[in-house]
């Protein structure tokens, strides 16, 4: 058996990490940054601790474009790189110097802000330029160093001029990327990922009005003065400590993340936790309605500060991408280029306590003014009810202020609706029916119905509402939920009251039939049952488990049943006198007529008549009236 160690060719490693290292060549810009960004903060930690003397002057990084020499340049006034750290960090390919002043300075260095990680990000220079230079002084009193290198294993290290501490790279732009010389195009890099970033960041001047002084004439012109233009925020809202935040910066904060966006949030949790891992962040729960097909991707993750993705799937949980907001943690593992989450078990706790956190807020907004939170219900709680219905540790704390509104405009807790049914609202097996409707409009006629009888109807109308419903159902015991226009309303009021009928079992023999070979192509299930006079001749309702399947079928939890077709029931009145005409009618031609009127009252009560039916049923209802 032998033994050995493997051997990276510098000559076979270079061109995969110039081509490959990224997925997208853009990132470039933020990586130096983030170097430069590193560069500061070092040096301004190893001044805290004394090492470095002195004031240290203006700390702003800065890029600029020379687009007639093809160059861009990123300058930064940080701690700077002997000769000897050149070799080190640069030439040593994945040779980290965050890590290694990390490691050198744990007790202190450990929430100072350090960014890098791998040792590689100064590399994807190469995926946009031919050449790369860097000129560099340290902050201790040795010779500055230019070191050059044109993408291949070869470069040059010699002695710089150079008197000011700090690094300057700068790229030789190839061909290929020309893009990068643009103004509007950095702009746009810079908007993007380094909008937050912890030291100021410099990218060309603007002209900035000065304000007129009180004694200034009428016609007198503000005069203006050219400063720098300074794109980024170093100091964000989620940085900052909840207590020392006010309501108008949470709002001012999140008119900065979305500029676009013209209406306010409704609320926002503060995201702040420092064990067992490191988390700060802001969340904004915007107007939602129902709208499930909203813009997910708009929660921004950074790492200290640094942009990284809006893709934020994993750390959040999937019902909470619906919100908007930031999210930045050193402790959420990235692979080497930081555009991808690698799977890890700190990303489960992070998703867990977000829930938690966001939970709890809820729960404390429902307490603390519960009138308030009911106004809020309907552009928060498809939230909700997508939470309760993914996450079992959500669902557990969400019953206590998820809310239940009926047609009327009251709102119930779950335990509260349960308590002011179960002395009506039972079928013949003892279970609790909760009686809801999901369109005011289309079943207004059924909600009628109920509410003459005494019941109680919820308005449930988000999307999902079926598959929380089959959640609900099976976590309760002796609960089921019916929608209002289904076959259980007929049951619930045959329960409590027993209505005669005024046909005999002999007419009701004849009548059947009848009816039967009117509607025949209409694929209806005919009941005769004894209702209320002043319920319509005709009601359509459609089997509850039918429905329900229909629904889940839709939303995409239908399995393999296939396109299932629509099944109703015709439940015919025996007791309204429209019905007792058609019995008593001696043409077959004005029988079925009055059948084909009766039947099409209750598809229009549903909405179910349109197009050729509807046409008919106007010059039918014309004709009728001549």
């Amino acid at each position: 058996m032998s033994t050995g160690k493997i051997n990276v060719a510098v000559e076979n490693i270079f061109p995969l990490i110039k081509k490959f290292l990224y997925s997208d060549h853009e990132i470039f810009l933020r990586e130096l940054i983030s170097n430069a960004t590193d560069a500061t903060t070092k040096l301004t930690h190893l001044s805290s601790l004394g090492e470095v003397k002195g004031d240290l002057g203006d700390l702003t990084l800065e890029i600029k474009v020379d687009k007639k020499g093809k160059k861009l340049h990123i300058i930064d006034k940080g701690i700077g790189m002997t000769q000897e750290e050149v070799q080190k960090y640069i030439n040593e390919v994945a040779f980290s110097g965050a890590e290694e002043f990390l490691e050198q300075y744990k007790d202190s260095a450990k929430d100072s802000g350090i960014i890098g990680h791998f040792g590689l990000g100064f590399y994807s220079a190469f995926m946009v330029a031919e050449r790369v230079e860097i000129i560099t002084k340290s902050f201790k009193d040795e010779a500055a160093a230019h070191w050059r290198c044109d993408g291949s294993p070869e470069y040059t290290l010699e002695t710089s001029d150079k008197s000011e501490r700090g690094t300057e790279i700068i790229l030789h732009i190839d061909a290929d990327s020309k893009e990068f010389l643009e103004d509007s195009r950095i702009q746009e890099l810079l908007s993007k990922y380094n909008k937050f970033m912890p030291v100021p960041i410099k990218f060309g001047t603007r002209e900035e009005t000065l304000p007129l002084p009180e004694d200034a004439a009428e016609d007198a012109q503000p005069e203006t003065k050219t400063v720098d233009n300074i794109i980024n925020n170093p100091n964000p809202a989620w940085t900052k400590k909840p207590a020392d935040l006010k309501e108008e910066e949470y709002k001012r904060f999140y008119r900065e993340l979305y500029p676009m966006q013209f209406e306010e949030p409704l609320f926002n949790i503060h995201l702040n936790v420092d064990y067992p891992f490191n988390l700060t962040g802001i969340l904004y729960f915007p107007k939602l309605n129902n709208d499930l097909n909203i813009q997910k991707d708009r929660i921004q993750l950074y790492q200290n500060q640094v942009f990284v993705t809006d893709n934020v799937e994993g750390i959040v949980p999937e019902f909470l991408t619906l919100l908007r907001g930031v999210i930045d943690s050193p402790d959420i593992p990235l692979n080497v280029s930081r555009s991808y989450l690698q799977a890890d078990g700190a990303v489960k706790k992070i998703s867990n306590y977000i829930t938690r956190k966001v939970a709890d807020k809820l729960s404390s907004l429902f307490k603390k003014d519960r009138a308030s939170f009911e106004e809020k219900w309907n552009d928060i709680k498809v939230v909700i009810e997508y939470g309760m219905l993914s996450e079992d540790k959500f669902f557990e704390k969400a019953e206590k202020f998820a809310l239940f509104p009926t047609t009327e405009g009251d709102y119930f807790t779950f335990e509260e609706l349960t308590e002011a049914l179960k002395e009506h609202q039972t079928d013949k097996d003892e279970k609790l029916v909760i009686l809801y409707a999901s369109n005011l409009e289309e079943q207004h006629s059924y909600i009628e119905q109920a509410k003459n009888k005494g019941y109680k109807v919820l308005l449930l109308d988000s999307p999902i509402i079926g598959h929380l419903i089959q959640k609900l159902e099976g976590s309760k015991e002796k609960i089921t939920f019916a929608r209002v226009d289904g076959d259980t309303l007929e049951n619930l009021i045959k329960k409590d009251e027993s209505t005669v009928s005024k046909l005999s079992d002999e007419e009701k023999e004849t009548l059947k039939p009848l009816i039967e070979s009117a509607v025949s192509n209409s694929g209806y299930t005919v009941q005769l049952e004894a209702m209320d006079s002043k319920t319509l001749p005709f009601v359509l309702t459609q089997p509850e488990f039918m429905r329900r399947m229909k629904e889940m079928q839709q939303t995409g939890g239908g399995g393999m049943m296939g396109n299932m077709p629509d099944m109703f029931n015709l439940v015919v009145n025996t007791n309204h006198e429209l019905v007792g005409q058609i019995l008593s009618t001696k043409t077959s031609k004005k029988r079925e007529r009055l059948i084909l009127q009766a039947l099409d009252l209750a598809k229009l009560s549903q909405n179910q008549l349109k197009g050729e039916a509807l046409t008919q049923f106007i010059q039918r209802s014309v004709d009728m009236i001549k």
